[in-house]
């Protein structure tokens, strides 16, 4: 190891240190055990990979190449995937890891690309991250680190995941420190399996710190800006990238008030979704938003705010991480929900609506749309146990 790096690897505080071996849980001397780092060429993986090299752990970093700009928007040229896979790889270079990029792009397009489309031409608002992490990087990833002797899969998410300390030899999985950074919303779909093998060693260290630990280790995308859109849409229009790739999905159709009036015509639903006010390209006494969407004949129903109220959300394909099963909270227990990433966890409880599983909200709120992730969790604010969560199969007002 180069004696820069030892020196800037010894700036990093015994604390740190501590809270990364803490976070690992691993016993014993840490160069005994391998681990793989998930590396994507950013900050946060970045210095989860100079965390555990630091920590003494045996470290092998992971790149997954998944898609190509230029390819996705028709725009030669505009492949940021390849610079990330750049940085990644001299971040390896400099912390002294082995490295390797992995070709996934096929395995990505058919799982989470494909999907995504597929999504927003039945009128759901899908959130291909989770698709992500559940397909790609926590099930082929996962599985590759084992081939390559790890005992666990590192990465740069901000959340934690904490041993039960029971018989079970299970994890939970909790909210972070840095509950601005709190990733647990795209995490949700995780199972026991990959949450029991998976490790955070960023679960107690905020954005600042994560930051200043890259400066400290000499780490070239010390300032490199955070990812801000999905990555094969790039310019945050997902019709280009729809349009692009399923030139079928043109359907025009009609912009319909709620009281039957027809307000004018449009292009195809995929430029629509849910709660959205802005580019509806029509006019009316009071602001519109969209309120509904009706794949089956094309047409976009517009409304006043106050028909966006929602207070029940009924989810599908329910994923229960937590000690026994979602039935096992009673519809008078109440937990906490949160609905948007940004958003915080509210207040709700779940009931069994004839078989589903239902979240009544204490309070309404607004836009919800099919395809979005409802997140449980057992309280508030950092530390916060998930419980697990579903996608949005309909929403109500009852």
């Amino acid at each position: 190891m180069k004696a820069t790096l030892i020196n800037s690897m010894q700036m990093i505080s015994e604390k740190t240190i501590n809270l990364v071996r803490d976070a690992l849980g691993l016993p014993g001397d840490p160069a005994s055990h391998r681990v793989v780092v998930a590396m994507s060429g950013g900050v946060d993986s970045s210095v989860a990979a100079g965390l555990v090299k630091a920590a003494g752990f045996d470290a092998i970093g992971i790149t997954l190449q998944l898609y190509d700009h230029g390819e996705a928007i028709a725009r030669k040229g505009a492949c940021c995937a390849g610079q990330d896979i750049h940085d990644a790889r001299q971040v390896a270079e400099h912390l002294g890891m082995p490295h390797y990029v992995l070709d996934y792009e096929s395995r990505f397009a058919d799982s989470v690309i494909n999907d995504f489309i597929d999504s927003y031409l039945v009128g759901e608002t899908p959130i291909p991250c989770i698709t992500c992490n559940q397909t790609v990087k926590f099930a082929d990833l996962l599985r590759q680190s084992r081939e390559l002797g790890a005992v666990a899969l590192v990465t740069g998410h901000y959340v934690e995941n904490r041993a039960r300390g029971d018989e079970s030899g299970h994890f939970d999985m909790l909210t972070p420190y840095d509950m601005a950074r709190d990733q647990s919303y795209f995490l949700f779909a995780t199972t026991q399996e990959q949450l029991d093998y998976l490790r955070f060693p960023l679960a107690k260290i905020s954005k600042e710190e994560t930051r200043q630990i890259a400066l400290d280790l000499g780490l070239d995308i010390a300032a490199k800006p955070d990812s801000q859109d999905i990555c094969f849409v790039p310019n945050g229009n997902y019709g280009d990238v729809i349009r692009k790739l399923r030139p079928e999905a043109d359907r025009p159709g009609s912009i319909v008030h709620e009281d039957g009036r027809v307000l004018g015509e449009h292009g195809g639903i995929i430029d629509y979704t849910i709660g959205q006010r802005r580019g509806l390209g029509i006019a009316d006494k009071a602001p519109l938003y969209v309120n509904r969407l009706d794949p089956q004949t094309a047409t976009v129903y517009v409304g006043p705010k106050q028909t966006l109220l929602r207070n029940c959300v009924l989810l599908k394909d329910l994923n229960w991480i937590a000690p026994g099963d979602w039935n096992s909270v009673s519809n008078t227990d109440t937990v906490y929900v949160k609905l948007r990433s940004t958003r915080p966890a509210a207040p709700a409880t779940i009931n069994n609506r004839k078989g589903e599983v239902a979240v009544k909200l204490d309070e309404g709120e607004y836009g919800l749309s099919p395809g979005q992730a409802c997140v449980i969790y057992d309280g508030p604010g950092p530390g916060a146990k998930v419980l697990g969560g579903g996608f949005i199969a309909s929403a109500l007002q009852v």
